[in-house]
Parts: structure tokens; sequence; C-alpha cells
């Protein structure tokens, strides 16, 4: 079997390798120095701005991006815990965020370097966003004026979009929590963001970060509470925002009432079963009764696929609803429970236009079904209905109401004989 011959090889021949072949050192430290190097040449924060903006063209901001950020918030290299890593003969500068006085002009100033940098070199805007999750987690390590320098750095850069306010989320994290230093953070960055843009704007940034609903589980486990989070919150006048956090919280519990009403009827429950279930759930999120009765009545008229001919639905409503009379009944035990649910009818017979020649024996038979009373009725007629479709339904109702007038004079007249 023949075998090919070996090529000879020139003696000291050698391989050369192309430059982009080659596999860069990482050398965060050596960036680290050169960056500190001009920061400290710069006499001022607009010599820091330039020193940054040319420096980019050599230094590596692509690869030691988040670098950067570090020693711009903290001074140095940042190590898992907070504090600056000591290696080399100059590991960390005053030139950067936690040296820099706290008042908020010159907190104003230095964010001006984070976003003409940022408006530089556009690629380093999804580095700071991470970095700032980082960081954050770090805030236990650092001094208390730090992270108030921080929190008010942090309220500015959301405020004028250097990062998303969904970074904030990660102060829920345990270790930030059960100290308070979470809610502490977050109260100095929602101060200074008020005191900057305005209540409205807030609002906005904490719905639009998901923060709205999730207040509580920034505060201790032992403190997590309405009560506690209502009085911190106000403290800091910041009413509104418990306000719309309440809001929020209480928007929840009803999609999760909801679901529970939708699952045990799915699950055939029984109707004693259900109102157990619906009460126990109402009371533990404190949702009123005349919010619940409109809950069930929109839930109950979902799960029903009505007749598109007019002259059917009415008498298919009727026999829908009555299989849950009992239930309506165990949640219009007041006046204002019934009048809410009677206004809950004729908002939706007007928006359900097959409906509008239903409403009158929806109402006779919650009223013979002792769902809703002849006084809610009454008062529903003369003082507490919608405009929606109101003549509509006041002349629909007349004779019946008629009726209740004249039966109501004629008990009177037999108990004065």
């Amino acid at each position: 079997m023949s075998q090919k011959a070996e090529r000879p090889v020139l003696s000291g021949q050698r391989i050369k390798t192309r430059k982009r072949d080659e596999r860069e050192k990482n050398d965060p430290t050596g960036f680290r120095d050169a960056v500190i190097a001009g920061l400290e040449a710069a006499d001022d924060l607009e010599q820091i701005s330039k020193f940054l903006d040319s420096a980019g063209n050599k230094l590596d901001y692509r690869r030691y991006g988040e670098v950067l950020f570090d020693i711009l918030i903290a001074g140095g290299l940042l190590v898992p815990g907070g504090s600056i890593s000591q290696d080399g003969e100059k590991p960390r500068t005053d030139r950067c965020l936690f040296a820099a006085p706290e008042d908020m002009e010159s907190m104003r100033n230095h964010e001006q370097i984070f976003t003409r940098l940022m408006r530089r070199y556009k690629y380093l805007e999804k580095m700071f966003e991470e970095e700032m999750k980082k960081v954050l987690i770090f805030i236990k390590g650092f001094t208390p004026l730090e992270r108030i320098k921080l929190a008010r750095m942090t309220a500015l850069w959301i405020a004028n979009n250097s990062v998303p306010p969904h970074v904030l989320l990660v102060l829920n994290n345990e270790h930030l929590t059960k100290d308070g230093l979470a809610l502490e953070f977050l109260l100095e960055v929602f101060v200074t963001f008020k005191q900057e843009k305005g209540t409205a704007p807030l609002v906005a940034t904490l719905r639009k970060g998901g923060l709205d609903n999730r207040l509580l589980d920034f505060l201790p486990i032992n403190k997590r509470s309405e009560e506690h989070l209502k009085t911190v919150f106000i403290e800091k006048d910041l009413a509104d925002i418990f306000k719309l956090h309440k809001a929020q919280a209480s928007q929840e519990a009803k999609r999760e009432l909801t679901q529970l009403l939708i699952d045990d009827i799915n699950d055939n429950k029984t109707t004693k079963d259900i109102i157990a279930d619906v009460k126990d759930m109402a009371t533990k999120s404190n949702i009123p009764e005349h919010e619940v009765i409109g809950l069930i009545w929109g839930t109950i008229m979902s799960l029903a696929e009505w007749n598109k001919k007019e002259e059917l639905v009415a008498e298919q409503a009727m026999k829908h609803l009555r299989n849950y009379t009992q239930l309506f009944g165990a949640f219009s035990t007041t006046q204002k429970a019934e009048m809410a649910l009677l206004l809950k009818v004729q908002e939706f017979c007007y928006e359900n236009m097959n409906f509008m020649k239903a409403f009158q024996k929806i109402v006779l038979m919650f009223y013979k079904t002792e769902v809703v009373s002849e006084d809610s009725i009454l008062k529903w007629y003369k003082e507490g209905h919608s405009n929606k479709g109101k003549m509509h339904f006041l002349d629909q109702m007349k004779q019946f109401i008629e009726w209740l007038q004249n039966a109501e004079e004629e008990t009177e007249s037999e108990e004065e004989d």
C-alpha cells in the first residue's frame, strides 16, 4: 500500500498567526488604571466628560463597559459585596459619584457625564442597565451616604430614561429587604423623582416598571403590612404612591376573586360552598359587598353564550339567572349592594343591545326572589339610575313602579284603619 511522502519543511519555518485570530488578554485592571489616570488628569467635570468622549477611541469600552461604570460610580473595580478591588498601585479614584457632594445640583451635573457618554457610545446603554442591576444588589456594602447619592442619581437616570425603572426590582432580595435597606433606598429614589418631575410622572414610571403592585415585597417580613407601608409613605409625603398601590392591590384581588368564582362554578361546587369561598376571599382582600355583587354579575353574565335574537335573549337570561339568585342574594344584604346590582344590570343591558327590552324582566325576577328590595327599586327609579339609556329604562319600569307605589299606599291605608 503506497503512502504519500511527507512534504519537506524548511528548517526554522514559523507559522504566522493572523492578529484577528489571537485571543486578546482580559485585563480589566489595566483598563481601570488607564481610566483613572485620565480622570485624575482632568480639572473639572467638563474635562472629565471630554476625556471619556475621546478615550473611547483608544480604550475598549465594548469589552470593559461595566468596569467603566464601576469606576464612574464607585471609583474603582467593584467586587461581590460592594467593596473595591485593591489590586494595583492606584485602585481607587475620588473622581466618581460616591465622592461627589450629595446636593441635587451636584448630582445633576454629575449625571451629565453618564448622559453624554451613552449618547456618544450608544452600545453602552444596555451595558449600563446590566451594571445597575449588579450595583443595586451591592448597596449593603456601601456607606449610608453612598447609598443616598446612588439613590438620588438613580432617580435622575430613571427620570431621563438612562435606565428603565424595572431595574429597581432587583432590590426585592432577602438580604436587602430584611434590614430595611431596600425600602430605604426606594423611598429616596421616589422622593427625589417626585421633587424633580412631580407626582404624575412618578406614578406613570412605577406602573411602567411594574413596581406599583410590588411595594409590599420590599418591606422587611416582620413589617410587611398595609398599615406599615402606609405609615412610611405618608411620612415621606408619598401618600399618592400608597393610593396607587392600594388601587392596584384591589384590582389584583378582584381578578383573583373573579377567577375563584369561575373555578368554583366550573367545578360544579354547591351554591353554599361558592358563597363561603367568595365571602372568605372578599373578607381577606377587604373587597366591600357592593363591589363583590358587581363582580358576581359580570362573571355570571360572561358564562353564557347569548342568543343573537332579541326576542329570545330575555327568556334565556331569566333561565340562566334563576340558577344564581341565591348567590346574588348572599351578597345584596345592604341597600348599597342592591343599588350597585341594579346599576350593573342597567349598564349591561345598555351596552348589549339585545338586552334592552330584558331589563324590566331581570329586575322583576330579582324582586320576586328577594335579591333586591322595593325600596332600592324605587330609589333607583327616582334618583339612583345611570344616564345610560335613562329614558328607555325608566319608561320600561314605569308600570311596575306605579304598581309598587299603589301597593305601598294601600298598605299605609290599611295600617291607618
